[in-house]
């Protein structure tokens, strides 16, 4: 038995067993992830994938940006832009399952051959052009493919949002904790510049040393470094945002709440099994495997022939007036068959291209779910341990001031150095800072775990 009947041989009994279809069978492959999440989580609520942004943010100010981020951001306009052109592709594929028909006509005038005269002919035709039958669902595994690939798109889209509304919430969030900080240090700065005042006045009258002036002139300008960062860090977050937006943000833009004063619904997880399928991404690498398993299809019915069928119907009259009244009627049908005889190895590779395919799309299919469990399981080891460092740095701010209280009182009554003092004024400051970064990080947290689990997607619509 020569290579191509071996070839033929299965495939036309799967041609048999499966009326007609190449396609293998798709069944969705296991999930390669384990069946419970690491980290405990929420059992109770409503799920993120069906919990809308504007019921996860309830802040005003926030929903706004998320609108105008909707409406404004390019990345997103262009994940919508690619719907359409999939769309458009599988309105093509899916045509080419109907036949084409189309109207000609034509006139001429020449000379008789035998009598000299001049003769006009005029003819009309209606036809179908060469409409492939499509016995072993070539074009309707191409067709397969293509939805897939819309709804890929689709998912995709989906996708974008989910990221973008997160970003324009960390933004925001960000610039929360930027205007608390400068606040902070602002009023750390002005302390230590009077701090500074006193004690030059103390070394110049003899009072006090050059290592307590010298060391007052230190931390006043570590606090004005601290400032300028701060000044820099806000600045760069505003342009994130105004990215995100797609439009310009006032730099006097105030987020007007405090880390402190933000509330974000808790969400529950659930079993990996039922959420890592919510999520976009993960949706949309099963379509892009559903579109490659579709091609295996096509590609194994290139091995078989192609009927195509030519028909038409039309008149021909040497008069416009007696044309549809008086012709001369007459009709066509011409079917075609074509069977690949050698092609030197072309099918072959196809076939193996789209296997081959099919096989890089399930890899990516599974890292998808691996990322998305990944991603699950970091936003609940956050979860589970943000609290707790938030309610100890808070419990080391209440120490810290406490200390810099006694410190200063042990020093206005002459039992403590000046270096104590100053040094329970920088651990202070060095602890509220700290606090503000944990609740910044606990809440981005809580953005991410809504993310992770498939939430941002759903929510009023804006147009791109």
């Amino acid at each position: 038995m020569s290579h191509r009947m071996r070839i033929l041989t299965p495939l036309a009994a799967a041609l048999l067993a499966a009326g007609c279809s190449m396609m293998p069978k798709y069944e969705r492959p296991e999930a390669p992830v384990p069946a419970a999440f690491p980290y405990p989580a929420a059992t109770d609520g409503v799920p993120a994938a069906e919990l809308g942004w504007d019921q996860f943010f309830t802040d005003a100010r926030l929903r706004s940006l998320i609108e105008r981020a909707l409406r404004g951001n390019r990345d997103l306009r262009v994940a919508v832009l690619n719907i359409a052109q999939a769309r458009a592709q599988y309105d093509i594929r899916n045509a080419d399952r109907l036949p084409t028909l189309g109207v000609s006509a034509a006139a001429s005038r020449a000379p008789n051959p035998l009598t000299g005269d001049q003769a006009t002919s005029l003819s009309a035709n209606l036809g179908v052009s060469s409409w492939e039958i499509d016995f072993f669902g070539r074009i309707a595994s191409l067709s397969e493919a293509a939805l897939a690939q819309y709804l890929a798109t689709e998912e995709g889209r989906k996708a974008a949002q989910i990221t973008l509304v997160a970003s324009v919430a960390n933004a925001w969030l960000s610039l929360a904790a930027d205007e608390e900080l400068l606040a902070l240090t602002r009023e750390t700065l002005a302390t230590r510049e009077e701090t500074l005042r006193l004690t030059r006045m103390r070394f110049e009258a003899g009072a006090s040393s050059e290592i307590d002036f010298r060391l007052a002139q230190s931390l006043t300008e570590t606090a004005r470094a601290t400032l300028a960062q701060l000044q820099r860090q806000r600045a760069i977050d505003l342009n994130t945002l105004a990215l995100l937006l797609g439009e310009g943000v006032s730099p006097e833009f105030q987020v007007g709440v405090t880390t402190e004063g933000v509330r974000l619904p808790d969400v529950p997880a659930g079993l990996p099994s039922e959420v890592l399928v919510r999520r976009p991404d993960v949706r949309q690498a099963e379509q892009q495997l559903i579109a490659a398993n579709a091609n295996i299809g096509a590609a194994r019915a290139a091995f078989f022939p192609r009927i195509s069928l030519t028909a038409g119907i039309g008149t021909a009259s040497s008069e416009l007036s007696g044309l549809f009244a008086g012709g001369s009627w007459g009709y066509t049908i011409a079917p075609s068959l074509l069977q690949p005889i050698f092609d030197a190895g072309r099918n072959r590779a196809g076939l193996a291209s789209a296997q081959a395919a099919r096989d890089i799309a399930l890899a990516q299919y599974e890292r998808a779910i691996q990322q998305a469990f990944r991603d699950v399981s970091d936003a609940l080891a956050g979860r589970a341990t943000f609290g707790d460092q938030v309610a100890a740095q808070s419990k080391v701010v209440e120490a810290e001031t406490v200390r810099f209280r006694l410190a200063r009182l042990r020093y206005e009554n002459g039992i403590a150095s000046y270096l104590d003092l100053l040094d329970a004024q920088r651990a202070l400051f060095t602890a509220q800072l700290a606090l503000v970064q944990a609740r910044q990080a606990r809440l981005q947290n809580q953005v991410q775990l809504y993310r992770s689990l498939g939430g941002g997607w759903a929510g009023p619509a804006a147009s791109p």
